[in-house]
């Protein structure tokens, strides 16, 4: 299922500008965030400890092929219409060649409504997709049966995406709260993400950490209808705006100098 393929550029000067206002916001609150849940360690800051190296900026074509994975908020539940989802609001933002793989309930543990988990999903896509960037969302669907086999199934799942589209950047998107307070499982599977992630060279992004979702905007992003806890339509637009200001920080990391030591 593609997104479709808007002008590239289209909006984009607007998006900026909006961009820029979230990014302040987000370095506005950082230091005092009571709704999140306690802070996971990223990419960037494990290089900055002397963990993993910190990573380069991300750079991508003109009308990236990017590939969006996840479950069911990449699907668009309870949006208006699917397609009115975050990952379609950012595609068509982006002006990218997007393919969004959605499936609902699915995790690296669990498999989903519509279809399986994870690792079975990503050993079935296609190569010929051949993206510049995959972005990997969730999921808090594992939350009930973590963390028996969590990371093995998450290093299997990777270690295929790897193989398959050894040229892609890849951008972890870590789990989003549907309820508050976070869970504690919710919390140990971002950490674990960002952990991973980091070991890797992948870039990672944590709404966690990032509070995207708190009280003061809890029930402007979350639908608390019967059967949902899912983004309203308004709330995947929200998600997409913050996703694309995460994307443009990555973006504007500083390059590092294999030259120079970490840290000098």
């Amino acid at each position: 299922m593609r997104a479709s393929d808007p002008t590239p550029g289209r909006r984009f000067p607007l998006v900026v500008l909006v961009l820029a206002f979230t990014v302040l916001a987000v370095s506005l609150v950082s230091a005092a965030r009571p709704w999140a849940a306690p802070a996971s360690v990223g990419a960037a800051d494990e290089g900055a400890t002397g963990g993993e190296p910190a990573l380069p900026p991300l750079a991508l074509p003109a009308a990236a092929r990017v590939l969006i994975f996840g479950d069911s908020w990449v699907y668009g539940s309870a949006a208006e219409v699917p397609t009115l989802g975050f990952a379609y609001v950012l595609s068509d933002t982006m002006g990218w060649d997007a393919t969004v793989d959605g499936i609902r309930g699915s995790g690296y543990l669990k498999a989903g409504i519509d279809g399986p988990d994870y690792g079975t999903r990503i050993a079935a896509l296609d190569p010929s997709l051949d993206p510049d960037l995959i972005i990997v969302e969730g999921s808090i669907n594992d939350r009930r049966l973590y963390p028996d086999g969590y990371r093995e199934a998450v290093g299997s799942a990777w270690d295929n995406l790897a193989a398959t589209f050894p040229e892609a950047s890849v951008v972890i998107l870590g789990p989003a709260p549907h309820v508050l307070p976070v869970g504690a499982a919710t919390t140990a599977i971002d950490a674990d993400l960002a952990t991973l992630a980091a070991a890797r060279g992948w870039w990672y992004v944590s709404p966690l950490t990032e509070g995207w979702i708190r009280p003061s905007n809890y029930f402007d992003v979350i639908d608390t209808g019967p059967g949902n806890d899912h983004p309203s339509t308004a709330g995947h637009a929200y998600l997409a705006e913050r996703l694309a200001a995460s994307l443009a920080a990555l973006s504007e990391l500083p390059e590092v100098s294999a030259e120079a030591p970490l840290g000098g």
